[in-house]
C-alpha cells in the first residue's frame, strides 16, 4: 500500500498529495531526480518523505533524513531513521534536499548548516509552470489543486461526455479554463490541451468523439486528467459523464465525477448476474507502476482477497473481469477492491443482452467505527440519517435495493426500508434485519407493492447493531420492455432539521443544518431527453412543501427562465426540462444549457439522467455547488 496520506473527513483532501501526483509535477520530479548527485540527505520539515518517496520510485533512496521537531527524532522517515537537524554537519552527502515547497526561507536558515561541497535543491524546483497557478504567492493552496479524472473512452460504437458547469464563476471567478491531459490505455499520453470557460456559470462539454478527431486519433481507452486554473470556492472538479453509443450501439449510462483522493478500499462492486460480465476499470492515477500482487478482490465479508497478478504502469488502464479474480461468483453477492491507494473511485462496467452501463464504486472508510451515539440520537433528529434513493413507474421499471458495507468496520447493518408516494405519504416499510456483512439480500420493491415515487434506507435497532453514518446502498433500475438498465449508490445523511449532530445536516455551501440546495440538471442532446428525480427526504417534520426554483441557463449561463416547483415534505417529483420550460427556451438554451435547481428552505436530494425512445436510459445521483 503506498504510503500516502490523501484525504480525511475532518482536514478534507491533503493538497500535498496532489502538489506530488499531479502529472506535470512527477515530471518535474523525475528531472529534479535526474539531476541529484553523490549520496542523497533530506531534511523533511513538513513529514512529507515518505509520500515523496513512495509516489517517486524513481528518486535515489536519501542516506540520510534530517527533522527539527525532537519529538520526530528516530522516527522512520523513507527508510531511514530520523536525525537531528544539528547532525547536518557531520553529513557526507553530495546533495541535500529540503522537501518542502515555498522553501527559500528554510535553505537560507540552514545554509550555514551545509557541509563543505554539499549542494542544496528543494521542491520548488518541481513545481507547477506559473500559469497554471490560481494562487502564485501561497503554492500549496488547494485552490491551485482543482483536480480530477474522469474515465473517457471512444472506441467500439462507444463514446463518453464529460458534462458540468464553471460554477467557480459563482464564487467570482473571472477567468476559468481547464487544462486537460488525455492517457491511452498503456499509460501514454495521446493529447493535452487547454479549454476556455465561460464567464458566467455557463456550461461546460468534453466529448471524446470530438476530443478523438480534433487530434486524429485512434479508438482509445483510458483517463482524461483535468485541472481547473482560476477557480473560486471550490477545490473539487465535480462533472457528470455520459457513455453513449454511436450508430446501431444502443448503449446509454451516466455515472458521477471520481473522488479526487485514493482510497485504501472501494466497495459497492456488484458480481454478475448470470449472462452478466462486470469489468472493473482499474486506472492507475500515479506515475509509480502498481507491482504485481498489490490490487486485490474480496467476496465482502470473506476476508480472503485474491490478487491480481500483473504490473501496471503509470496512468495506465486495464479492464479487469472480475470473474478473472472469483470465478463462480454471482450477484447479489458483493466484491470489496483493495486499491493500496493508488487510484481514485474507480469505474466498473456491466455488459448484458448487448448494452453496457458504467457506474462507480465508493470509497470504503477506514476511520470510521460504531458510532454509540446514533442509536440514542434525541428524537430532535427524527428518522436521523436517511439514503434517499427513487422508485420508478412500477409498469416500466423494476427497482431493486442492496445495502452495501462501505466502512471497513462495519459488522452489520440494522437497517429498515420506507417507501412513499410522489406526495410524501409513507405506503409501506419493512425491517430488513441485522444484516451480516457478507449479506446477499437485493429487495425488489414490487415485493412491497410500491408506487412510482421514492424509498429511504434508516437504521432499525429493534435487534441491536451498530451504526456509523456511513450507509449505503446500491439502487438498480431496469426498463422492463427493453431490458435496459441503470444503477447507483450513495450515502446516507441527516435531511431537513433545525438541530445538528457532528455535521449533518450538510449543507452545500456554509455550515450546517444544510437546509438549502443547488444541483445541476444537464440537458438533453440528439434524441437524449434529460430528466430529474428530485426527493424532499425529511429526517423530522419540516416545511409541508418545498419552495424550489427550476432556472434555465443558457451555455454562457445567462438565465433565460425560472420556474417553480412544490415538493410535499417526504415527496418527491420527476422533472422533464422540455416540459417544464417548453421546446423554444431549450432549443434556446442549447445542448451546453443547464438548469440550476435551487431552494432556500429545504435540502433537495436529486438524480438525473437521459432517456430515450428505444427504452434506454440512465440514472445517477445530482452533485450540487
Amino acid at each position: 500500500m503506498l504510503d500516502i496520506r490523501t484525504f480525511d473527513a475532518r482536514q478534507g483532501g491533503n493538497v500535498l498529495y496532489k502538489a506530488f501526483a499531479h502529472p506535470l509535477a512527477a515530471e518535474a520530479i523525475a528531472r529534479l531526480a535526474a539531476g541529484l548527485t553523490g549520496p542523497l540527505a533530506v531534511y523533511d520539515p513538513d513529514g512529507v518523505a515518505d509520500a515523496l518517496f513512495a509516489l517517486h520510485p524513481e528518486m535515489p533512496a536519501p542516506a540520510e533524513v534530517f527533522v527539527h521537531d525532537t519529538q520526530q527524532i528516530g522516527q522512520p522517515r523513507a527508510g531511514r531513521s530520523a536525525q537531528p537537524l544539528t547532525d547536518l554537519r557531520q553529513s557526507r552527502a553530495g546533495t541535500l534536499l529540503v522537501a518542502s515547497f515555498d522553501a527559500h526561507k528554510l535553505r537560507d536558515r540552514i545554509r550555514p548548516l551545509l557541509p563543505p561541497g554539499m549542494e542544496i535543491v528543494t521542491l520548488d524546483e518541481a513545481r507547477l509552470p506559473a500559469a497554471m497557478l490560481t494562487n502564485p504567492r501561497k503554492y500549496l493552496d488547494t485552490l491551485n489543486f482543482a483536480t480530477n479524472y474522469a474515465f473517457f473512452r471512444d472506441a467500439a460504437g462507444l463514446s463518453t461526455r464529460l458534462v458540468t458547469a464553471n460554477y467557480w464563476a459563482g464564487y467570482g471567478a473571472k477567468s476559468v479554463r481547464l487544462w486537460l491531459r488525455l492517457f491511452a490505455e498503456s499509460g501514454a499520453v495521446l493529447a493535452e490541451w487547454e479549454q476556455d470557460l465561460p464567464p458566467g456559470v455557463g456550461g461546460v462539454s468534453i466529448d471524446s468523439a470530438e476530443i478523438r478527431a480534433r487530434f486524429g486519433l485512434p479508438e482509445f481507452r483510458g483517463q482524461l486528467f483535468i485541472h481547473a486554473i482560476g477557480v473560486a470556492g471550490h477545490d473539487v472538479v465535480k462533472y457528470a459523464l455520459d457513455t453513449y453509443g454511436t450508430g446501431p450501439e444502443p448503449s446509454l449510462s451516466c455515472t458521477h465525477d471520481a473522488n479526487a483522493w485514493p482510497s485504501d478500499r472501494y466497495a459497492g462492486l456488484p458480481a454478475p448476474r448470470e449472462g452478466e460480465r462486470v469489468i472493473l476499470w482499474v486506472q492507475n492515477s500515479h506515475a509509480a507502476p502498481i507491482p504485481a500482487g498489490t490490487l486485490s478482490l474480496d467476496r465482502m465479508g470473506a476476508e480472503q482477497p485474491i490478487t491480481l497478478d500483473r504490473d501496471i504502469a503509470p496512468f495506465a488502464t486495464v479492464a479487469l473481469d472480475v470473474a478473472d479474480l472469483l470465478p463462480g461468483l454471482q450477484w447479489p453477492a458483493q466484491i470489496e477492491f483493495r486499491s493500496g491507494r493508488h487510484m481514485v473511485r474507480p469505474r466498473y462496467e456491466v455488459v448484458q443482452n448487448g448494452r453496457t452501463r458504467i457506474a462507480h464504486v465508493n470509497v470504503e472508510r477506514a476511520d470510521l467505527r460504531p458510532d454509540p451515539g446514533i442509536p440514542a440520537l434525541s428524537n430532535l433528529l427524527g428518522r436521523g440519517y436517511l439514503l434517499p434513493f427513487p422508485v420508478l413507474p412500477p409498469d416500466q421499471f423494476s427497482t431493486v435495493v442492496q445495502p452495501t458495507p462501505m466502512a471497513e468496520t462495519q459488522a452489520d447493518l440494522p437497517i429498515r426500508i420506507d417507501v412513499f408516494a410522489a406526495d410524501g405519504r409513507l405506503v409501506a416499510e419493512r425491517f430488513l434485519g441485522r444484516l451480516p456483512r457478507n449479506h446477499d439480500l437485493a429487495l425488489d420493491l414490487a415485493d412491497l407493492g410500491a408506487e412510482g415515487g421514492h424509498a429511504e434506507l434508516v437504521y432499525d435497532f429493534r435487534d441491536g447493531g451498530g451504526a456509523d453514518g456511513w450507509l449505503h446502498c446500491l439502487a438498480r433500475y431496469e426498463h422492463r420492455r427493453s431490458g435496459h438498465a441503470a444503477e447507483t449508490s450513495f450515502g446516507a445523511h441527516i435531511f431537513n432539521t433545525l438541530m445538528t449532530y457532528k455535521g449533518e445536516p450538510q449543507s452545500y455551501n456554509g455550515p450546517p443544518p444544510g437546509l438549502s440546495t443547488r444541483l445541476f440538471l444537464k440537458l438533453g442532446e440528439g434524441a437524449h431527453r434529460s430528466f430529474a428525480h428530485l426527493i424532499y427526504p425529511a429526517s423530522a417534520e419540516w416545511h409541508p412543501t418545498s419552495t424550489t426554483q427550476l432556472i434555465l441557463h443558457d451555455a454562457d449561463g445567462a438565465v433565460l427562465a425560472e420556474r417553480p416547483l412544490a415538493i410535499a415534505c417526504s415527496g418527491s417529483a420527476m422533472v422533464w426540462p422540455d416540459e417544464v420550460f417548453g421546446e423554444d427556451l431549450i432549443r434556446r438554451a442549447g445542448p451546453r444549457g443547464h438548469v440550476m435547481v435551487d431552494d432556500r428552505t429545504c435540502r433537495l436530494f436529486g438524480y438525473h439522467g437521459l432517456m430515450d425512445d428505444r427504452g434506454g436510459f440512465s440514472l445517477d445521483h445530482m452533485f450540487g455547488f
